[in-house]
């Protein structure tokens, strides 16, 4: 939190006194507490979902499935849906009846290649627990309530902060969340506050991540 309120470039982007309405929103930030293996602690830090479009800030750790890495499947699926969206404007501002068939075919295209480009996305994020397993957020959620795993999930500072540190062989000791920055429209998160994790995007989640010994 001191870090937030001092840094040069953190502290004008969560700028809570200015009185701007049109300043960013604030995130949830989180650290987690590790230990190596030989003894020593440290601390890692994170932040949820992407800030200023970007996933890589120094001082936090990566994502734990970048979809913004460049000709990546994620950015080409979504150039072709693009690309059919375009499609069916040019033939819906075309007006001719006879073309409603293919406009419907095209959308029938769309919807089919967007339900394909989700699944990846799902499948190609992929959690460690303590004892190394592994597990998609397909399979996660697979056993829940919800089945298909919902916008965002993954995206959160915990899973983030698990996931580096079992990649990195440091055994987490504690953790915590807390809100930093505007809250959002509706939302009763305060800044400066910390908050247990989501149960609809993360309690699956790290419910696999921990469920082995650390």
């Amino acid at each position: 939190m001191d870090f937030l309120s001092r840094d040069e470039k953190w502290a004008p982007f969560f700028a809570l006194e200015s009185p701007v309405q049109d300043q960013p929103i604030g995130k949830m930030f989180g650290v987690l507490v590790v230990e190596t293996a030989d003894g020593m602690l440290g601390y890692l830090s994170a932040f949820s979902g992407k800030i200023e479009g970007s996933n890589h800030h120094q001082g936090f750790v990566p994502p734990v499935f970048d979809t913004l890495t460049e000709q990546s499947f994620l950015n080409l699926g979504m150039t072709e849906l693009g690309r059919i969206n375009a499609e069916i404007r040019e033939l819906a501002e075309a007006g001719e009846e006879a073309q409603a068939g293919q406009i419907a075919m095209l959308k029938a295209k769309r919807r089919a290649h967007s339900h394909d480009l989700q699944k990846e996305v799902f499948d190609r994020y992929s959690f460690l627990n303590g004892e190394g397993e592994a597990k998609s957020l397909s399979e996660i959620f697979a056993s829940t309530p919800y089945k298909t795993p919902p916008a965002g999930a993954g995206e959160c500072a915990a899973p983030k902060l698990l996931q580096y540190a079992f990649l990195h062989q440091l055994r987490p000791i504690a953790i915590a969340e807390f809100w930093w920055g505007r809250p959002r429209p509706k939302s009763d998160r305060q800044h400066g506050h910390f908050y247990p994790c989501c149960k609809e995007k993360c309690g699956p989640i790290l419910g696999h991540m921990l469920s082995a010994d650390c």
